[in-house]
């Protein structure tokens, strides 16, 4: 197994960009001051020292007050350093720096503190985990760009950073076999019966014009598609850890190959870039050698172990492969039916026998991420004995000794969230595991994932409509921009952006309107005609139908929404009336105001005055005022193709050059005029084009 690459910071500077990119056009309506979930509610001093006040609520919000700036406004500065750093990183390899990582975890864990229920996502807790790892993975000082290869420049890495890189792949391997875990315990009947993927297009929260045409594919395919998404996300994970180099690739196309049919067929913002970043662990440095065009070692007749080892290697893919597809006909039942060129397809065990199979299993992984740890361990030490010179030796041996150390306590941290999963495994877990995680719990090193645990909308996707009135009897649809609403409208595609307020009113759907208290704060604002509010629901204000006047009257019905059949003239839906949702209320109705007391959304607090004179506040309005306009997915997009273009110039302007082939850097040169072509004589330098490099061999 050769040695792994460096996390692609990169890829995780992309996904902080588009959090907060996305995040920022949306704090004014979620936690401004006229905002559905003002944030200044949430940071009030209980009268503690600063620093335990910092520890207990870990968010650099409180030095909002000293800049001159409110809760919400701290949030906006926050978001945007966070943009502007994530920017720089992708841009400039001296800004992938364990500092520059440390700043974008720390703003964005300030942010998920006063976030409240519109930040509750599985996501935000994976890319704070994600964004601590990259804080440990990269590196403290740039190593100077050598005029060498890939390989060549990793073989000089330091021993310890294949730990924190370990890290990453437990991670990951976490995240795929707990979502594929926690479908079937919840005994949700739709996974159970692999007819999930029958509801999952239509019932999803954001739909994608993909997902209509997903949805009308057979029935026998859904329900193949059920039993490959088990296989990956269940059976596969372990080989995360495999030690034949062709089984890990294996595991990372099957993973890939996953995150794009979610990323077409859903929006689901940065969630699954964010996992293909994670995946990446899985690959080596050969293979991306052998990618880029970077590989130049001769095939040469291999020794008799080299090739005893190849075939074992060999016999033990097969036998994974055996075993796979052998488990996966006989535990789902599978038949084909060569008549009617079908696959049908069936669940053959129980959920005691799974709960049994999960109790036996649970504990050997995590002895096996313990034993791939070991190991990984003790690579870095054989690494650290082949390190020449006494001082570099000694300074190599403390930074293995701090990130060997941090990379066990994550570990043992994170076996705690893991083992949720597994009731019986969690309470047999060791205590001094439990203590460390309750330390920094409030920090979310690690948590606990189970995507998609149970299928909604069986009977139909629950949608809830708002409408406002100016005499209480003629009633005006209120339809937002991203969610279903209209039925002649197809569904679009926002990726990567996130819309928050569209996700709550899908979760909102699913029960009565008490179980989701922002929803009347919501109603409140559109009464008083919150402009923030309305932008998110219509960024371009005269689609509002209230723009003029804020509307008297405002009232909510669930509706059943199912997709349209096929054939059916301009329709992406049908749907139907169900019931009232939240009752017809206007500015001073009592039902309206006993709910605000209710769920503690009168605002009592006096607001504090606002600096006239503030250079910061002012700089922060500007900016605000220069995108205001702009919709979030065209930011992004916009943000996107930016990097994209300066990359490109980077590329185009920067030095071509390539170093001359390792097996001539000894041979004499031979003699020259002196008049004659220099091109010898010139100095190598950087090139980030290995296509260029490959063609002048050729050359």
């Amino acid at each position: 197994m050769t040695k792994p690459l460096l996390i692609p910071n990169k890829g995780v500077a992309a996904v902080f960009l588009f959090a907060f990119a996305s995040l920022y056009t949306q704090i004014p309506g979620l936690y401004g001051t006229e905002g559905i979930l003002p944030a200044r509610r949430t940071l009030r001093p209980q009268g503690k020292g600063p620093w335990q006040q910092l520890w207990d609520t870990p968010t650099l919000l409180w030095e909002a007050p000293r800049l001159g700036l409110d809760t919400a406004q701290g949030l906006e500065l926050l978001c945007l350093l966070g943009t502007l750093l994530a920017l720089g990183a992708l841009l400039l390899r001296q800004l992938r720096h364990s500092l520059i990582y440390l700043l974008l975890w720390a703003a964005y864990l300030s942010v998920c503190q006063v976030g409240q229920v519109f930040l509750y996502f599985q996501w935000d807790s994976l890319l704070l985990e994600t964004g601590f790892l990259a804080v440990l993975v990269a590196p403290l000082r740039q190593p100077p760009y050598h005029k060498q290869p890939l390989q060549g420049r990793l073989a000089g890495a330091s021993p310890h950073e294949g730990l924190p890189f370990w890290l990453v792949r437990w991670l990951l391997f976490r995240l795929m076999f707990a979502s594929g875990v926690v479908k079937l315990t919840s005994r949700c009947p739709a996974w159970w019966g692999l007819t999930a993927l029958t509801y999952h297009y239509e019932t999803q929260c954001l739909p994608t014009p993909a997902s209509w045409f997903a949805h009308h594919l057979p029935v026998w395919l859904h329900k193949l598609s059920v039993v490959a998404t088990f296989l990956i996300e269940i059976a596969v994970p372990p080989l995360f850890f495999a030690p034949a180099r062709r089984l890990r690739l294996a595991a990372f196309y099957s993973q890939v190959l996953l995150q794009v049919l979610i990323i077409i067929t859903g929006n689901y913002n940065f969630f699954n870039l964010l996992t293909m970043v994670l995946t990446t662990s899985l690959l080596d440095d050969k293979h991306l050698a052998a990618e880029s065009g970077n590989s130049r070692h001769k095939k040469t007749p291999a020794s008799w172990p080299k090739a005893l080892l190849g075939l074992l290697g060999l016999l033990l893919e097969l036998t994974v492969y055996g075993l796979l597809a052998y488990g996966t006909v006989h535990y789902f039942g599978l038949e084909v039916d060569w008549e009617q060129h079908t696959v049908h397809s069936r669940t053959t065990f129980t959920f005691h026998q799974f709960s049994q199979w999960l109790k036996m299993v649970t504990l050997p992984t995590m002895w096996l991420g313990g034993a791939s740890l070991a190991w990984e361990l003790l690579a870095a030490l054989w690494r650290w004995t082949q390190v020449r010179g006494w001082l570099r030796q000694l300074c190599t041996a403390v930074q293995l000794s701090i990130f060997g150390a941090a990379t066990v306590a994550m570990f043992l941290v994170s076996l705690v969230p893991y083992s949720y999963m597994e009731p019986s495994t969690h309470g047999r877990l060791w205590t001094g595991a439990h203590s460390l995680f309750g330390t920094v719990e409030h920090l979310q090193l690690a948590n606990s994932y189970g995507l998609f645990r149970r299928m909604t909308g069986l009977g139909g996707r629950p949608e809830v409509v708002l409408e406002g009135s100016y005499d209480g009897h003629q009633w005006t649809e209120i339809e937002f921009m991203y969610k279903p609403g209209n039925v002649s409208r197809p569904p679009p595609v926002v990726v990567p952006h996130q819309p928050r307020l569209d996700w709550q009113m899908w979760f909102a759907a699913l029960g009565p309107h008490t179980h989701s208290p922002w929803f009347t704060s919501l109603v409140l604002c559109l009464l008083q005609g919150s402009e923030p509010v309305i932008r998110l629901i219509q960024n371009d204000v005269a689609r509002y139908p209230f723009h003029k006047q804020p509307p008297t009257y405002v009232r909510a019905h669930r509706y059943k929404y199912w997709f349209s059949q096929p054939g059916e003239q301009s329709q992406w839906w049908r749907r139907q009336w169900v019931e009232e949702f939240f009752p017809p209320v206007s500015l001073g109705d009592p039902k309206l105001d006993s709910l605000l007391r209710q769920f503690g959304l009168q605002d009592k607090s006096p607001r504090r005055a606002r600096s006239s004179n503030n250079s910061l506040a002012h700089a922060l309005h500007w900016v605000r005022k220069q995108l205001f306009s702009l919709e979030a997915p065209t930011l992004l997009w916009g943000l996107i193709l930016t990097v994209g273009a300066i990359r490109v110039m980077q590329a185009l302007l920067g030095p071509r050059s390539s170093p001359p082939p390792r097996e001539e850097k000894h041979r004499p040169a031979p003699k020259k005029d002196p008049g004659a072509a220099t091109d010898q004589a010139a100095p190598a330098t950087n090139n980030h084009n290995s296509g260029s490099q490959t063609s002048r061999r050729k050359k």
